[in-house]
């Protein structure tokens, strides 16, 4: 096994529940895809975990050495939890290409948040003779 990169973020929750109260389904969806927004809204702490799959998406970015501008597009990051509740990335676009240009077999992805801040690492890895797996739907 082989790191091909790492990344981490940490952000304020309030930070992002302004930015869902100032500008609503607009930042939503630019932001998260469906799933991820239903499954936000089931919460009872919605922001946390809105906060969470923010700084996921980062921490991604950073791991797979993407800036943040220049045509990315954040819901090609979705972030799901396996049925153990391990949260997972599925990814298309360019996110996917610099996936596969790098040799990444593996995400592995750990995120946290109380009501104040929400954390997120990625840890991304290549064994030879696997591909990546994705979760599924």
């Amino acid at each position: 096994m082989e790191i091909r990169g790492i990344g981490t973020d940490i952000v304020e929750c309030p930070r992002i529940g302004r930015m869902i109260e100032q500008h609503g389904e607009q930042f939503l969806r630019r932001v998260f895809t469906d799933h991820e927004i239903r499954f936000c809204q089931d919460r009872t702490h919605a922001i946390g975990h809105f906060s969470g799959r923010w700084a996921a998406k980062v921490a991604l970015l950073r791991a797979l050495s993407i800036s943040r501008t220049g045509g990315i597009v954040w819901t090609d990051m979705e972030i799901r939890n396996r049925a153990d509740g391990r949260p997972d990335v599925r990814f298309r676009g360019r996110v996917r290409d610099a996936v596969e240009s790098l040799g990444v077999t593996e995400l592995l992805l750990s995120i946290s948040h109380c009501r104040t801040y929400a954390t997120a690492s990625v840890l991304a890895v290549s064994s030879p003779g696997k591909t990546l797996n994705e979760p599924p739907a």
